[in-house]
């Protein structure tokens, strides 16, 4: 359990929910019981009550099917105790081995409850009136988006655009994502409290983050949205080689939280992700570069080791006619990471082949790329870089890649190319230092 005023410096708390005769404890989420419809807590003081999964190990160990079944614990303190509820659980497995991750919200104009339920390769919807008694009222995705794998985590929420509300279906799979292994995919249409309509056709896929590591986000419940966005932060990671990456004594990290929002596009509504506004705060210094043409490459940085590989890049630049607009991030012991965009393929890429360390998985190294929605003759580009990790926001965050990679040391050195012969033309540019969030 971990705690923040700002989204970016966090308090790390005593852990929430132990393991129990029920089994291990797997991914949720939490509303406030505003009007105590459950009755754990009072008028004045109403519940947090937070969803999760039972996984039982030892009917895993024995192969049987009703492994996992949906629980619910609250807190009157703000989620510094629980109290795990003695009806758990709440929803039983009915026959499937895959059943998992509830995400509860209130449907207001319907004044119900719902839970949202990853079973196999489907959604499973639930009403409730008191958050105790669940009822199945439907089921979505049976025939729609990417079944490679198997369907985990769902979100499902409203967003606003152009004055109209539509409702966002984050469903990850595991496999099946473009570049490999583990991803969110998303789903864009309408949502009574019961049944989730999606606008699009059923072969349609749409995703949230093209990069290979950021994986089982979700959004938070009750938190305000005066400006039609939602809050995310995902895990930064993926399962083809999350428990083999070479790093002690910990492993995995989490995303930047970011704001999520419905823009539109020549293919139609899209989801775009951009950092909360508080990421300025871990901010320190910064050199600008202003429009003009680079007939060479454009050293952004060199050999500040000093910085221990933190920055934030911000880049706008004409679009070439063809070719490649490359960023080269380095380290004096040769370890090089590319990022860029491919005019002629119009796609945004991460190449992290010879990025640092490679060998505990042979589905690491590779370069992956992302599909462009904007079409527009300025090429925007926004990044984070932590020490083993960088998060691409592309064309106002239209395009996102998160990827993580393992150089020897810190990268020192970011070289702008272009592959054509014109000049490189940049309208601005920025370069942040960047301060722990701890």
């Amino acid at each position: 359990h971990a705690v923040s005023t700002d989204l970016m410096h966090w308090q790390n708390l005593p852990i929430a929910l132990y393991p129990d005769s029920l089994g291990y404890i797997f991914s949720g989420g939490a509303v406030i019981d505003w009007k105590n419809s459950s009755g754990f807590g009072t008028p004045s003081n109403p519940p947090m009550v937070a969803f999760f999964t039972y996984h039982n190990p030892v009917i895993a160990q024995s192969n049987g099917i009703d492994v996992e079944s949906q629980a619910i614990a609250y807190s009157l303190d703000k989620g510094r105790s629980w109290t795990k509820f003695a009806g758990n659980p709440v929803i039983k497995n009915p026959g499937i081995r895959d059943f998992r991750d509830p995400n509860v919200i209130w449907h207001e104009k319907s004044q119900t409850w719902v839970l949202a339920l990853a079973a196999t390769d489907r959604l499973f919807i639930y009403n409730s009136t008191n958050l105790r008694d669940w009822e199945k009222v439907s089921e979505f995705g049976a025939d729609a988006g990417n079944h490679d794998g198997v369907w985990e985590c769902p979100d499902l929420f409203p967003l606003r655009i152009n004055g109209e509300e539509k409702w966002v279906l984050l469903q990850n799979i595991n496999p099946g994502h473009p570049n490999g292994g583990s991803g969110t995919q998303y789903f864009i249409g309408d949502f009574d409290g019961k049944i989730f309509s999606n606008d699009n056709p059923p072969e349609v896929q749409l995703w949230l983050d093209y990069g290979k590591d950021n994986y089982a986000g979700v959004t938070w419940s009750n938190a305000p949205d005066k400006t039609g966005q939602r809050t995310f932060i995902g895990w930064m990671g993926n399962w083809q080689y999350a428990q083999q990456v070479p790093t002690h004594p910990w492993r995995s990290a989490m995303t930047l939280p970011r704001l999520l929002q419905l823009v539109d596009s020549e293919v139609g509504l899209r989801l775009a992700s951009i950092p909360v506004p508080t990421v300025t705060t871990i901010r320190k210094e910064a050199v600008a570069y202003s429009r003009g043409e680079h007939k060479e490459n454009l050293s952004l940085l060199t050999n500040i080791s000093e910085h221990n590989g933190l920055y934030e890049v911000q880049l706008e630049m004409e679009k070439p006619e063809s070719g490649e607009l490359k960023l080269e991030i380095f380290n004096a012991v040769g370890d090089v990471l590319f990022i860029g965009y491919n005019v002629d393929q119009n796609e945004y890429f991460v190449d992290r082949l010879t990025a640092g360390v490679s060998d505990f998985s042979e589905d690491f190294a590779g370069k992956h790329v992302a599909p462009c929605y904007y079409q527009a003759e300025i090429v925007k580009m926004h990044m984070f870089f932590d020490v083993s990790s960088v998060e691409l926001f592309a064309d106002d965050g239209r395009t996102v890649m998160t990827e993580i990679f393992f150089p020897s040391e810190p990268y020192t050195d970011i070289i702008v190319h272009a592959s054509e012969e014109k000049p490189l033309r940049m309208i601005r540019g920025r370069v942040f230092e960047l301060g722990s969030s701890w």
